[in-house]
């Protein structure tokens, strides 16, 4: 085996790059976590962490674990054993969160989806006109699914939810949008939205996020759902290791509070941008891959693709497991495989957190290198279609091309 050289390419949506900034300001002792810096740092974090949500009224929590224990937390909060919730289906992940819903007693109507196409919010709208009882709690809505990378509307199913006078909780999963995607807690009316450390925020997995509205935080109030690590009262009591139930995490945080620095430095909307303009650099070079049939976007519809993912469908009969295989082994290139009814078909290009541009051109020339590599039908050009995007945009909406 060739010795590595250089540094190896990890492009998959989650666990993403993490900045060295990040990495040495975790490289350190733990430390008393009642000395009174520490308790600073602890409580800095909290307002840089509405900032990103970018909530107004309300609370965010940080938990000890993924992104499945953030769906845990908002769940158990709220809901109780018996209560019903809709959850229009836009892949894998929705699942994920369904089926977490049932095993803790919450009974889940699904809304299927083809994984293709975001789902439509008038189609909630109807289903809620018709639950005249109110027997609906909440509408889970997964915002990015990494498996499709599909990017769901969520103010379209606020004004859903609103236009058919009901009284349901708007729960939102944005962990893979987070920071990449535009996400107004407040502005928007979510109720509850679910983040990880891992995605565009830049840090290493091990903490979960959750936002909460007023009216989040009174129907908690109101649960009768026996509860002690997710719960909420409990974590916004004194002194602060109570926010934690226990131990805080500490180098996690340390490497949280490094970030939110970064974030805050590039400026949230700055960081926005980047992941739009890097995410299209990605979908000209697959438009370019597509005009010879063997590779396609999964999501359909232009203005449903993801800022932080791009879900590549492979033609029938072409391995899509080999070809990951080929280009890590290869190229030194991690790619995200197929999840779910997409296993062995796709792969996945994750663009979020800290990323730039000569990431996702080596990227891309990887991927284009493997394609012909391996005979899989590309054309000539998408590798020149991602340059040519890059050259004429620039991340300063004041210095476009």
């Amino acid at each position: 085996m060739i010795p590595q050289q250089g540094h190896h390419f990890t492009q998959v949506p989650g666990p993403t790059n993490i900045p060295e900034r990040v990495l040495n300001a975790m490289h350190r002792q733990a430390v008393d976590f009642s000395r009174p810096d520490f308790e600073r740092l602890c409580e800095s974090v909290y307002p840089d962490l509405k900032a990103v949500f970018r909530i107004d009224a309300g609370e965010v929590f940080i938990y000890a674990a993924n992104g499945h224990g953030g769906w845990e937390a908002a769940i158990s909060n709220v809901l109780a054993p018996g209560d019903r919730v809709l959850l229009p289906e836009t892949g894998q992940f929705g699942h994920g969160w369904s089926e977490m819903a049932r095993a803790l007693g919450v009974e889940v109507e699904l809304m299927p989806g083809d994984w293709r196409h975001a789902p439509d919010p008038a189609e909630v709208e109807g289903r809620l006109r018709d639950d005249k009882s109110g027997a609906i709690k909440a509408v889970l809505l997964v915002q990015t699914d990494t498996a499709s990378s599909l990017t769901s509307d969520v103010p379209a199913f606020r004004d859903a939810i609103d236009a058919a006078g009901h009284e349901a909780l708007l729960m939102v999963d944005s962990i893979a949008a987070l920071a990449a995607t535009d996400l107004r807690h407040s502005d928007w009316g979510i109720d509850i939205t679910v983040a990880a450390s891992q995605k565009a925020l830049m840090c290493p997995p091990g903490l979960a996020f959750v936002a909460a509205s007023e009216k989040a935080l009174a129907a908690a109030e109101a649960n009768s759902r026996p509860n002690c690590y997710w719960d909420w009262g409990l974590r916004r009591e004194q002194p602060h290791y109570r926010w934690f139930c226990g131990t805080p995490p500490q180098h996690l945080l340390f490497g949280l509070r490094e970030a939110l620095d970064m974030l805050a430095e590039e400026g949230l909307d700055a960081a926005i941008r980047r992941h739009a303009r890097l995410a299209e650099s990605v979908r000209q070079a697959v438009s370019a891959w597509a005009r010879e049939g063997a590779v396609n976007f999964n999501a359909v519809e232009e203005t449903e693709r993801a800022n932080s993912v791009t879900t590549i469908r492979m033609a029938e009969g072409i391995d899509a497991e080999n070809f990951r295989r080929y280009c890590r082994e290869r190229f030194e290139v991690s790619l995200g495989g197929g999840l779910g009814r997409l296993a062995g078909q796709a792969f996945r290009i994750g663009h979020m957190g800290h990323v730039n541009a000569p990431m996702i051109l080596g990227t891309l020339g990887a991927v284009e290198a493997s394609l012909k590599a391996l005979g899989i039908a590309c054309g000539r050009g998408g590798l020149e279609a991602a340059v040519d995007w890059l050259a004429k945009t620039s991340p300063s909406p004041d210095n476009e091309g």
